[in-house]
This record gives structure tokens, sequence and C-alpha cells, in this order.
């Protein structure tokens, strides 16, 4: 792993055990200058992860519980009133920050759920006519509860598809809770944990994935997975161009976290289902997370992976 991500994950895995993988994957989607959406049941680390990866980095980290009540202006900021001066003041909301957690996204309404469009896709943020660029690096986690769960708004595909990745924490063996429990006895290890990476380090590598090869074989390897979802009798709406460019740089980034400056197949293999799964949209009339993971990985058995030299420039 390149060095200034090994630290990072090596901070982060003092208060997150035993989600490695996990890591990997939002350092990843960090790197690419993508997003990342959290989805599991409560209590199962996904606000701690978010929160690990703020204080791991030397930048400014903000937090936004969303609920039914939230106005777009809490989240954006808004134009208010001086008496004094006889003008209008901007007072920026939580988005003016370089790591902003939005907790439990799916508990606010459309309306302000869409009010981090712009900001997500763009790096900007528009009120009252005026164009405000967003300071970089800026990286949105966003953790939601199961659709299943009470007072849930479920994400329309137009915000779903600004996430680069949709990760679950997954299962915790017994061998890791007992580990958490022991660690946390005695201590609060989020507390003890400081930066151990710049922001001009960070911006860096997000400049430098760009240049990670990969193989024209490869390449085509990945668009014939993207096409694979439109051809596909029981996907209604397939990967759309969007898709296709966020795996791509997805897999580069990947390659860049692993230590590598090219791109091999297990890649691909490795980030399909975490950057796609949640933009194809199922047959029937609601969004169904693990028949859509079990539509990509049948995809990924029904692509013939090529074989080349991955390393050689072409």
């Amino acid at each position: 792993m390149e060095t200034g991500l090994a630290r990072v994950k090596e901070n982060m895995e003092k208060v997150i055990i035993g989600k490695g993988e996990v890591i990997d994957l939002v350092l990843t989607a960090m790197v690419a200058g993508g997003h990342v959406l959290l989805e599991d049941m409560p209590g199962t680390g996904k606000t701690m992860l978010a929160k690990a990866l703020a204080r791991s980095l030397d930048v400014s980290y903000a937090r936004v519980q969303m609920t039914p009540d939230l106005l777009p202006s809490d989240v954006t900021g808004l134009n208010i009133f001086n008496q004094k001066s006889n003008a209008f003041e901007f007072h920026p909301g939580p988005v003016f920050t370089n790591v902003l957690l939005a907790d439990e996204i799916n508990r606010a309404t459309p309306r302000t759920q869409a009010s981090l469009l712009e900001c997500m896709e763009e790096k900007q943020v528009t009120i009252d006519g005026v164009t405000r660029g967003l300071e970089q690096p800026f990286f949105v986690i966003a953790t939601q509860n199961p659709l299943e769960t009470a007072g849930t708004f479920p994400l329309p595909e137009a915000q779903l598809d600004r996430f680069l990745m949709k990760l679950s924490m997954g299962a915790i063996e017994e061998e890791e809770e007992q580990a958490i429990l022991q660690r946390y006895m005695r201590s609060e290890p989020l507390q003890e944990i400081g930066a151990v990476m710049t922001r001009e380090e960070l911006v860096h590598m997000q400049k430098q994935y760009h240049e990670v090869y990969i193989h024209p074989e490869l390449l085509k390897y990945l668009q014939n997975i993207c096409i694979g979802t439109r051809k596909s009798s029981a996907i209604r709406v397939g990967v759309s161009v969007r898709g296709a460019l966020a795996l791509m740089r997805a897999v580069q980034a990947y390659a860049m976290v692993s230590g590598r400056d090219y791109v091999v197949p297990e890649d691909v293999k490795k980030l399909a289902v975490p950057v796609l799964a949640h933009r194809i949209v199922l047959d029937g009339n609601m969004y169904r997370m693990q028949a859509a993971v079990q539509q990509i990985e049948a995809i990924l058995q029904q692509v013939e992976v090529p074989t080349e030299d991955w390393t050689k420039r072409v």
C-alpha cells in the first residue's frame, strides 16, 4: 500500500477492528475524489469509521445529523440580513468542509437529500444565484439504515448515482468482537489517534492516481461488464456512462492504494459490485440491494476475462 495511505489505514485500525477491506475501499473512494454510502444496521460502526478517517487526516471535518425536519439551508448555508450593515451576509453550512459525514442520510426528506447533489458532483454550492466553490479535497461519507427501518426516505437514483461506492460494514466475527470489547474496556481509541496525513498529501494523490495504467484489453473488459448490465433482461436500467467512468477511476485508485502503477483484472472484479450494484434498477417496484449485487456477480461470471501482460504499455 502507498506509504501515506498505509499510515492512515494503520491509524484507523486502532479504532475499527477487523474491517481492513472496508477501509481499503473507503480510501480508494477518497483518492478517486468520489463519495461513499455506508448502509448497515445501527451499531455496526459506520459513524465511527467516518470519524476515524477524519481524525487521521489534517483536514476540516463536519457532521450533519439528517432528520425529517432538516432544511436544505441547514446543509448548504443561507444569506441572513444584517441590520447593522443593511446587507445580506452569507453564513456557510456544514458542506463547506473537507470531510462531511451525512449521518443517517435517508432520514432526511428528498428535498434535503437533493441539496447535496451539486456539492457532490460539481464540488460547488449555488445559493440565491451565487455559486461558491468548495475547498479541495471534498469527501462525503453518508450513512444510512436499511430501507426497511421505520422513518426512512429511499434515496432516488440520481442521488445514489453520485456515490462512487455503496458499502456495508458486514458481519463481525466473535474474535473481532472480543478484541473490540477488550480495546474499549479502559480507553476510547478514537480520542487517542491524530492526523497522519496532510491535506497537501491527499490532494497530490487525487491528482496522481490518473497516471495509473489501464491496458486497453482491460479497459474493454471493464466496458463489457457495464454493457452487460444494459443487455440483461433482469435489469430495467443498466449502468450509465457515468457509472463506467466511476468504475474506471475506482480501479485506478484501488491499484494505487494497493501500491501498483497498473490495473489488474482482480481490481475490476473487486470494485464492480460496490461501484455498480447501487446504480442499476431492477424489474419491480422497489430497490433491492442484495438482488442487485447478485446481478452484477452473475455478469462478472459471464464476461470473459482477458489475459495479457498488464504492465506492458500499448
